[in-house]
């Protein structure tokens, strides 16, 4: 357990070391699971998205994307079934006051999953399970908590108010505007129509660094199928397809896994349900994706409470249906998560420890840094000059000469910097070989081995080595 929890504090540590993640409003103590993701981290977090898109929607014909709002009409979420549905159990310490999840505190203890059974969870609560906080046994009743967020928008008359909801998950945007994208993009079934995109959930508990957090991000989608199609295949495909973008983010297959949800644990919209699930260093396996059945659910429920048709109909045969849906979620903030704690590397160097990042390339977010040898020759710094300009036409680059060149390497290869380009004097032509003039050194990552390149030649050879 002390080596996983030295992991997170590791990760946690480099993350705002290095500009990847923030404690959110730390100037003001810090704000209830809050994080700000620094200028590395949004580099890292928009490559994980552009991975993501280009798999999942510019490579597949029959996928489209849209942006929805974050708030919807109320109606949605009661024709989701959120409004009622969308719960979490509640109980208090009436000692200390602390909230916590019920079923989570009785699972950790009696390791039973009651999910939905209060009365029992309030039972063994009280017969086996003190406070994590204040170590007492004296716990309110157990109750529901829905876990959407509340906001209230104003009329136009500025006196009353309506209730709204900060959108709990992306899916109801992609629902309520099938009809306008079917009429459209004239997709035909079967589709799939992706969103990445913020959702807000009230959650009991939150933490784990950006394992669980109230505000997230996500990356879905609604991939719609005929009624009387073989919907298992179609199922396994995408879980494959999830378990290959795991991969892509650096996960080892071994510290992978699925899960199928047994049929009383079900969510209320689906018919099966598997996540994907990764190894993390605290509590073991838990979710990283999701793939579900919602089948019929959403469609017909919208179209219940709308009044308006979600069909479509088949041009060929003139059969007109309700298309099921599978939908595989992919959670953007534990993908990150995931990619970093594969990705850290700690390795002795002549009994030093060098940290790496071992990003997969395509998700580092410098892909090439530029180094003058020394920062007080301006021959050097202006060779160095040129070719970070022309490299970062290209590449997500970084120009440092902040120290000796070790430190450098040593700096981005906690960030995860791929290769590193140093200028030197023989780079410009007052070193001892003059067959060296305009050659500069490489140095790889990964193995830290150096390689001289000619300057004319060094865009082409990063295209072919950062594919």
């Amino acid at each position: 357990m002390s080596n996983e929890n030295d992991l997170m504090e590791k990760i946690v540590s480099l993350c705002k070391r290095r500009g990847f993640i923030f404690p959110g409003s730390e100037i003001y103590g810090g704000f209830a699971n809050s994080y700000t993701y620094g200028p590395y981290g949004v580099g890292l977090k928009n490559n994980i998205k552009s991975l993501w898109w280009k798999k999942f929607v510019q490579d597949r014909e029959n996928v489209v994307g849209m942006d929805g709002p974050i708030i919807l009409h109320p109606k949605v979420w009661e024709a989701s079934g959120h409004a009622t549905n969308f719960n979490d159990a509640l109980v208090d310490c009436k000692n200390c006051k602390k909230r916590f999840r019920a079923d989570h505190l009785v699972e950790d203890v009696a390791g039973v999953d009651l999910e939905g059974n209060l009365d029992e969870m309030k039972k063994i609560l009280d017969e086996k399970v003190k406070c994590p906080a204040c170590g007492k046994r004296d716990w309110t009743d157990v109750r529901n908590f829905n876990m959407m967020f509340k906001t209230k928008l104003n009329s136009t008359d500025g006196v009353t108010e309506e209730v709204a909801y900060l959108r709990p998950e992306t899916a109801g945007a992609i629902f309520i505007e099938f009809k306008n994208i079917v009429d459209s993009m004239r997709v035909k079934v079967p589709f799939g129509i992706a969103q990445i995109g913020k959702a807000f959930r009230n959650e009991i508990v939150a933490g784990n660094f950006i394992f669980r957090l109230r505000e997230f991000e996500q990356m879905e989608i609604e991939y719609f199928i005929s009624p009387g199609v073989d919907w298992e295949s179609v199922f396994e495909t995408w879980l494959q397809a999830q378990e290959e973008f795991a991969l892509e983010l650096g996960a080892q297959k071994s510290k992978l896994r699925r899960y199928e949800h047994p049929k009383e644990k079900l969510s209320f919209y689906s018919k099966k349900t598997v996540d994907i699930e990764y190894e993390f260093p605290f509590g073991g396996f838990k979710e990283l994706f999701g793939l579900a059945n919602r089948t019929d659910y959403d469609l017909s429920n919208h179209t219940k409470h709308s009044g308006q048709k979600l069909e479509y109909r088949d041009t060929e045969s003139g059969e007109v249906y309700v298309p099921h849906v599978i939908e595989p979620t992919f959670g953007l903030d534990r993908s990150m998560l995931v990619s970093l704690l594969a990705a850290y590397t700690e390795e002795d160097i002549e009994g030093d420890t060098r940290i790496v990042m071992k990003f997969p390339k395509k998700l580092a977010p410098v892909k090439v840094a530029v180094f003058p040898l020394l920062k007080n020759k301006p021959q050097l710094v202006e060779k160095a000059r040129g070719i970070y300009d022309e490299l970062r036409k290209q590449f997500a680059c970084e120009f440092d000469d902040n120290g000796n060149v070790g430190k450098r390497y040593r700096r981005q290869d906690e960030i995860g910097t791929p290769y590193c380009v140093t200028i030197d004097f023989d780079t410009v032509g007052m070193g001892e070989d003059a067959a060296l003039t305009d050659t500069v050194t490489i140095r790889d990552r990964d193995s830290m081995k150096q390689e001289r390149i000619k300057v004319a030649e060094l865009a082409n050879w990063f295209v072919s080595h950062l594919d």
